[in-house]
């Protein structure tokens, strides 16, 4: 029998092609390699430096992405949940997902789905007239949004990472809305950060982490 060739890019441990597949972040027959979020960003700023000298330019965003194809993953936000996860975490705890206490839910829905660009996976109500309960979707992340009482307070902030922030403010300037324009800090602390505020007052900070 052959043994399945491999390649390496940048310092990542070598996959071979019967270990490439699109791994999600609940596969459980994945690559075994001790590899961390941290190895794999210095890996892609290695790539990014290799490329450079071939007079290839590439985006940290995109050498982040490549790694992760290089580690048989389907992006970047697959890779970076699955790295971390402890492997002997016999409880097997996942991301949490923050609970935004809103009102005025259509409008706070339609600035989530047509500015943001999120997607309703479920609502609820108990019963037609009562408040709605609803998760939205974007990639790897989960927001609840919630019209009941109990469910925070609005004016909550939520970090939330992201691999290309220039990438996303570009798509809102797109979407523009009516009430804000926002703009990329640089030096914020995490690294390049853009800050939106929803109809409720809830802040989202998405963070490009260096």
């Amino acid at each position: 029998m052959v043994n399945a060739p491999t390649t390496v890019v940048a310092g990542v441990p070598a996959v071979s092609v019967q270990q490439r597949g699109h791994w999600t972040d609940d596969t459980v027959d994945r690559p075994t390699m001790d590899l961390t979020t941290d190895a794999a960003k210095a890996a892609a700023r290695s790539l990014r430096a290799d490329l450079a000298e071939q007079h290839v330019m590439s985006s940290h965003a995109r050498a982040l992405e490549l790694v992760a194809h290089q580690l048989g993953f389907r992006d970047w936000n697959t890779a970076s949940a699955v790295l971390d996860r402890s492997r002997d975490d016999a409880a097997g705890l996942g991301a949490p997902v923050p609970i935004l206490r809103v009102q005025r839910f259509d409008d706070v829905r339609s600035f989530y789905l047509h500015h943001l660009g999120f997607v309703v996976e479920w609502e609820h109500r108990f019963e037609p007239g009562m408040p709605i309960y609803a998760r939205l979707a974007r990639g790897a992340t989960r927001l609840d949004l919630s019209e009941h009482h109990g469910d925070g307070t609005p004016g909550s902030a939520v970090w939330v990472p992201v691999a290309d922030v220039t990438a996303l403010h570009r798509e809102l300037r797109r979407t523009a809305h009516p009430s804000m324009r926002p703009g990329i800090e640089q030096d914020a602390p995490g690294g390049p950060t853009l800050t939106v505020i929803d109809p409720s007052g809830n802040t989202l900070r998405f963070c490009e982490a260096g």
